[in-house]
């Protein structure tokens, strides 16, 4: 059975903060909605009152044409409503069958039935298009492949309404291929979509509907094939979004690399790297999910084992063992894990800014009043939103956290910044701040790599892309060969050499 779906004048208060205001609009049976707005639009909240995690302050949410109120997210899923969420929510000590079926475990009398849970598993697996055995603990996973779990898990539940929030951020291209299948059986089958994404391609490519909502209300729906990206964009942010990337500033070949790789490896996951990176230099690495880009640079932050090569800084040789000392030598690295390794998110905002330069704010104590003023900086230079300055960082949206992740690792004022992901799970107007950011590094001379899975990404900033594919180095493609054909003929092994 189908579900229907209408939210009737939906608001929700967070203390004396509204952050839904009066939303109405509804969802018919069987069709893939995408729901549009920039991060902080309400869209994430909206989608927790529908899945039983929020209670609505005023309003009524009426599936089937009847009114619900879910106690609990367990409670939706009974109705068929279920979340997959954009941050992992998995348990990595358990196995990938157990977290599939953990709350709702298959039974043979009194004792879990893993043999029947493994063999459903195996085939949901299957479905999802991950060649890993059930009994793997998810601990063993690459984030690619955790998604996947999270989307087999959800197919666990048998569904009738299901929300993807970002599904295909950690997916490589043939992942993504094999999901927009599956979303199209689900179509077929009568199960209704809701499918949250920044990456407009993927919402004009998949969806029926868009649905857009601004500063937590509903702004508009149409049919996706009556509006283009650009005014999607600007439906999103409220106003004309146009030049989403800098124009790109020009670099001298004649300057010397302030960073240098020579024949660097990381047991397992890169080979024999090499390159060169100049002041003023954006350097994109591009790859499908596995290529070793990460794994990389987390060898030459000293977060992972190495396995020979040589980095020079400034044409100095240097031995970094950990980020602390990378710090100090003027190389500093932003993961791809925001809320995992970027930031802590259950600090305040001025904790987080400060973390890499402390002795800066210490004399010999330290002072909150400099860290208020070095905050009060990053607000501004960052243009970090934020009702007040005392949140704390999970407070903010996943734009603002990636501004403030950035402003942190900016701190001890390095000479080459690594950004790995640097827009993932952010909104259009939050990535065209963040490319402007990016491109006022450069402007000051630091050397920038950029480390993304978004082609137009790497095209639209960078002035070179290096290539990886299976931890090795494919090629470094100059600015005049920067385009989606070439990036992805090397990323797969499929470039012909004339």
């Amino acid at each position: 059975m189908s579900l229907s779906v209408r939210f009737q004048s939906i608001s929700k208060d967070f203390g004396a903060v509204r952050v839904l205001h009066g939303v109405s609009f509804d969802l018919a049976k069987g069709r893939v909605y995408g729901l549009l707005g920039e991060n902080g639009a309400g869209k994430s909240t909206l989608m927790k009152i529908l899945c039983g995690y929020e209670k609505p302050s005023e309003g009524e949410l009426l599936v089937n044409d009847e009114v619900r109120r879910f106690a609990s997210s367990r409670d939706a899923e009974r109705a068929g409503i279920v979340l997959i969420h954009q941050e992992i929510n998995l348990a990595d000590d358990l196995t990938i069958a157990e977290n599939i079926f953990l709350g709702h475990e298959k039974k043979q009398g009194w004792f879990l039935d893993s043999k029947a849970m493994n063999r459903e598993a195996a085939r949901l697996l299957g479905e999802v298009g991950l060649a890993v055995s059930p009994d793997t603990k998810v601990s063993q996973l690459i984030v690619a492949e955790k998604q996947l779990v999270e989307i087999a898990k959800a197919l666990a539940k048998n569904a009738r309404l299901l929300v993807m929030d970002e599904p295909t951020a950690t997916l490589t291209p043939g992942e993504t291929e094999r999901l927009f299948s599956l979303i199209e059986q689900f179509r077929k089958n009568g199960v209704t979509i809701i499918y949250i994404s920044h990456k407009l391609d993927e919402v004009e490519r998949v969806t029926d509907d868009i649905i857009v909502m601004r500063d937590g209300k509903y702004i508009t729906r149409a049919p996706t094939a009556s509006v283009s990206r650009q005014q999607m964009a600007n439906l999103m942010v409220g106003r004309e979004l146009a030049d989403l990337y800098p124009p790109k500033l020009m670099v001298s070949s004649d300057e010397a690399p302030v960073l240098e790789v020579r024949g660097m490896s990381v047991p397992g996951w890169a080979s024999d790297i090499s390159f060169i990176v100049r002041p003023g230099e954006i350097l994109g690495f591009g790859g499908l999910v596995g290529a070793g880009r990460t794994e990389l640079f987390e060898g030459l932050m000293g977060l992972r084992e190495r396995g020979g090569g040589q980095v020079l800084l400034n044409g100095k040789e240097c031995h970094i063992r950990n980020p602390r000392q990378a710090a100090k030598q003027g190389l500093t690295y932003l993961s791809e894990d925001r809320k995992g390794k970027g930031i802590l998110l259950a600090f305040g905002m001025r904790q987080n800014v400060t973390l890499m330069a402390l002795e800066r704010y210490a004399h010999p104590l330290l002072s909150s009043q400099a860290e208020r003023g070095a905050l009060d900086i990053a607000i501004k230079k960052f243009g970090i939103r934020t009702g007040n300055t005392d949140n704390l960082a999970s407070a903010l949206s996943g734009g603002n956290q990636q501004k403030l992740a950035l402003a942190k690792v900016l701190q001890p004022d390095p000479g080459v910044v690594i950004l790995d992901e640097p827009t993932r799970g952010v909104d259009v107007g939050a990535k065209r701040d963040i490319y402007f950011l990016i491109q006022d590094l450069a402007r000051q001379g630091l050397a920038v790599i950029v480390i993304s899975s978004e082609l137009m990404e790497l095209i639209g900033l960078c002035h070179r892309v290096a290539v990886m594919r299976a931890g090795r180095m494919q090629a470094v493609l100059a600015s005049d060969h920067l385009n989606e054909k070439e990036l992805i003929a090397h990323a797969t092994g499929t470039h012909q050499v004339a």
